[in-house]
């Protein structure tokens, strides 16, 4: 969305505070800002129409109504735009405020401590792309006949993109990316552009299973060539989650290519919540039949620390807008802390998304724990023989030097 379009409310009760955070938003390009001297007020209006913002800017200690109150009132009437925290309190009241923000299910996009960077405002409203509210894109999506021809005529290819071990750099598994490729066509169609076609005809299992089939043929392949184990990662969407033939039919094709289930992942995003008995039924046997289950996207969503201690993940995938910059991002920096500390308890893999440049790399190379690194500063999406390039370009370049 063009950020003249964001709608953000600013509520402080100091003025010099509401001019000073507008003036560098105007300065960032958004133009669309309501300033609130009260919680109350800006309360009153979103309790009217809960889509009247798409990002809050919001103090703490506050007349009236505190910024505690207004964050759980926020959350009980279902607002579902990104909320910041700005704040001069002591780092631990921040930190325990946005605690209380995220159990009351409210989405924060980030703690700022006063005096406010431009920079720090800049990195939290990057953050709102991750969330539904502000996902407008309009695309050109393929017809009915053009995916029933792509299915039909097997032009349905996987695309991987490699986990990447943060210590020993050894490809930890693949994930599978759907693209459909033409006969003579050498751009491949993103998946953006034919899925919303596959779920209105009902034929995404049928697209899921093409990958499947495919990737389980290239395994042994790739498996000479990383010469050790690996395993390869899917996403599963909560309606096929739904559907326990889909599981049934992934677990025929693995056998049929002498594939085990605990060479493969079955990735849930976290923006979808698993809420019904028949999806957590079907994660539970999934688990139980050996397969991997990770929670990708982790930090858009609906899952909070203690679900992670009770649901049967593997893994859990920290969504990119945390990744970006972390390097100089304090909350980012608390976010991949806390998930270290479950990961350490619940001895499951933590994967980070969206790994685009050196500084952020290295700071998660530093990390106390092997960390799966995946994202394009490491490698793009590729079909099997530009994987297999990309692979010895890595070998070389990862015996040459620390990156």
């Amino acid at each position: 969305m063009e950020k003249n379009l964001i709608k953000i409310a600013i509520v402080d009760d100091s003025k010099t505070m509401l001019l000073t955070m507008k003036a560098m938003l105007n300065g960032l390009g958004y133009q669309n800002i309501e300033i609130f001297p009260s919680a109350r007020l800006a309360f009153a209006i979103i309790e009217n129409d809960v889509n009247a913002f798409h990002c809050i800017l919001t103090d703490l200690n506050m007349p009236e109504l505190d910024g505690m109150a207004f964050l759980r009132k926020l959350g009980k009437i279902g607002f579902l735009g990104g909320v910041a925290i700005v704040s001069e309190m002591d780092e631990r009241v921040i930190s325990l405020a946005a605690d209380l923000a995220k159990i009351h299910h409210v989405r924060l996009i980030g703690n700022l401590s006063k005096p406010v960077s431009i920079k720090q405002i800049e990195m939290v409203l990057e953050r709102l792309s991750t969330l539904n509210v502000v996902k407008h894109q309009l695309f050109q999506y393929v017809s009915e006949q053009e995916l029933i021809e792509a299915i039909e005529g097997q032009q349905i290819e996987p695309y991987y993109q490699p986990k990447i071990n943060s210590i020993s750099n050894k490809v930890e598994s693949l994930e599978i990316l759907a693209r459909i490729v033409k006969p003579g066509n050498s751009d491949a169609i993103l998946p953006q552009h034919f899925l919303p076609t596959a779920v209105a005809l009902g034929v995404e299992n049928v697209v899921t299973f093409q990958l499947v089939e495919k990737a389980a043929r290239h395994y042994s392949e790739l498996r000479v060539l990383f010469d050790h184990e690996f395993k390869l990662a899917i996403n599963l969407s909560p309606k096929q989650m739904q559907d326990s033939f889909c599981a049934e039919q992934m677990a025929t094709i693995l056998c049929v290519n002498g594939l085990d289930p605990n060479k493969f992942i079955i990735e849930v995003t976290e923006e979808y919540a698993l809420r019904t008995p028949e999806q957590l039924e079907t994660l539970n046997r999934l688990r139980m039949n050996g397969y991997g289950i990770a929670l990708d996207d982790f930090g858009t969503g609906f899952t909070n620390l203690n679900q992670l201690r009770t649901l049967p993940f593997t893994e859990i995938k920290i969504d990119r807008s945390f990744i970006a910059s972390i390097n100089e991002d304090k909350f980012s920096q608390v976010i991949v802390k806390s998930l270290i500390d479950v990961s350490k308890e619940q001895k499951v893999e933590l994967v980070a998304e969206g790994v685009e440049d050196l500084e952020d790399l290295e700071y998660l190379q530093q990390s106390e724990v092997s960390i799966l690194l995946q994202g394009f500063f490491i490698c793009r999406p590729k079909p099997i023989n530009e994987i297999i390039r990309w692979y010895a370009k890595w070998k070389q370049i990862t015996a040459n030097s620390t990156l």
